[in-house]
């Protein structure tokens, strides 16, 4: 099968076409904004891309009612549209480029990959919110975790990088690009994530403030007299990195602020790095113990310093780099800790485009 997928994220837009081997066909990522660049990109590539058998959408979040990989069709839409709201960075842009293709290509069939997925073996313990039950049980309130594509991947890859079993493996994965999450992956299962009803819980982000108290909220809300959109606008797009730093999102242009003394930026970096190290802690708590430590995403696999930074306090568990290994290691995958160290550390190049277009075939071929 020829499959297009197509995987909007907070601050890109990736598309590709790949055969059964896996290989991309025909391939762009664009680094815009993705509610802009649903349209005339889309339109470009199917030009180029020939003959296509299905199309697999990343979705961030369907909802409590969609996880599974669906067939679009008017009620899919129609469920998509009321999920919007809750990832308001993302949906938009996903669901612009579903209507968009049934435009171009009617007959062609669509499935939606849900980045919700992987975390549907979660534990009640880790997914139910500590609120009235009430709330839980007719709102559908619980921790449903993202990156699920990335985090399913990165951790199936680990597993053949080391050699080993995944089945036999407690790892924590750590997804990090302009959004960030972690996964307590054990025997390929996840049992815990930082990532809750939405994608702005849990670890700092590029432009989202990670976890917060909800206090501090209706404090803002009170003290400011700002509107439930105004908080969501601000906690999603002008906090993270770029709040603390004020200075950019790019972690790279912080790292270079930082390194040239700029305060806010090592004050990003160090809290930054601070709930990492928290975060990973946590998910190897939630399994009894840790066999590996992996990182992926644009800022994971790229940047040597914040593994380094991660790391550097987890010595432990047992997770200790190899200065060397971790330098050379960028934009591929790559074994990064210290031959002794009792805690595996790799790096894996993001390929949610495999997850989703084997989502795609399971799907359509049964």
């Amino acid at each position: 099968m020829r499959i297009l997928v197509v995987n909007p994220g907070s601050s890109s837009l990736k598309l590709s076409v790949l055969g059964d081997s896996g290989d991309p066909i025909l391939q762009e990522d664009l680094a815009t904004d993705p509610a802009e660049a649903g349209a005339t990109p889309l339109d470009g590539f199917l030009d180029r891309a020939g003959e296509l058998d299905a199309v697999g959408v990343r979705i961030v979040h369907g909802g409590a009612r969609l996880r599974r990989p669906t067939l679009v069709d008017d009620a899919t839409l129609r469920l998509l549209d009321e999920a919007c709201s809750l990832a308001p960075l993302h949906n938009p842009a996903a669901i612009a480029a579903i209507r968009r293709l049934r435009r171009l290509r009617p007959t062609l069939p669509i499935v939606a990959c849900f980045d919700t997925g992987f975390h549907a073996t979660m534990p009640d313990a880790a997914a139910v919110y500590p609120i009235p039950a009430e709330w839980t049980e007719h709102l559908l309130l619980r921790r449903l975790g993202f990156h699920g594509l990335s985090h399913a991947y990165a951790s199936r890859r680990c597993a053949v990088m080391l050699d080993r079993p995944l089945n036999r493996l407690r790892l924590v994965t750590c997804h990090l690009g302009a959004g960030a999450s972690l996964a307590a992956v054990q025997g390929g299962r996840s049992v815990d994530t930082t990532m809750g009803f939405t994608p702005m819980e849990g670890v700092m982000m590029a432009t989202r403030s990670g976890s917060v108290d909800p206090g501090m909220i209706l404090h803002i809300i009170r003290a400011r007299g700002l509107s439930a959109d105004q908080v969501e606008e601000t906690l999603d797009r002008r906090s993270g990195v770029l709040g603390v730093s004020e200075i950019s999102a790019d972690m790279r242009e912080v790292i270079g602020a930082a390194d040239a003394g700029n305060p806010r930026a090592v004050l990003a970096l160090a809290i930054y790095a601070h709930r990492l190290r928290a975060g990973i802690s946590a998910m190897a708590a939630a399994m009894d113990g840790l066999d590996g430590v992996v990182f992926t995403g644009g800022v994971g696999e790229g940047s040597p310093r914040i593994r380094d930074d991660a790391c550097s306090g987890l010595s432990f568990l047992g997770v200790q780099l190899d200065s060397a290994r971790n330098a050379a290691v960028v934009g591929q995958d790559g074994i990064i800790h210290d031959p002794r160290a009792a805690v595996a550390a790799v790096v894996v190049h993001a390929r949610e485009d495999l997850e989703i277009a084997a989502e795609v075939r399971a799907l359509l071929q049964g």
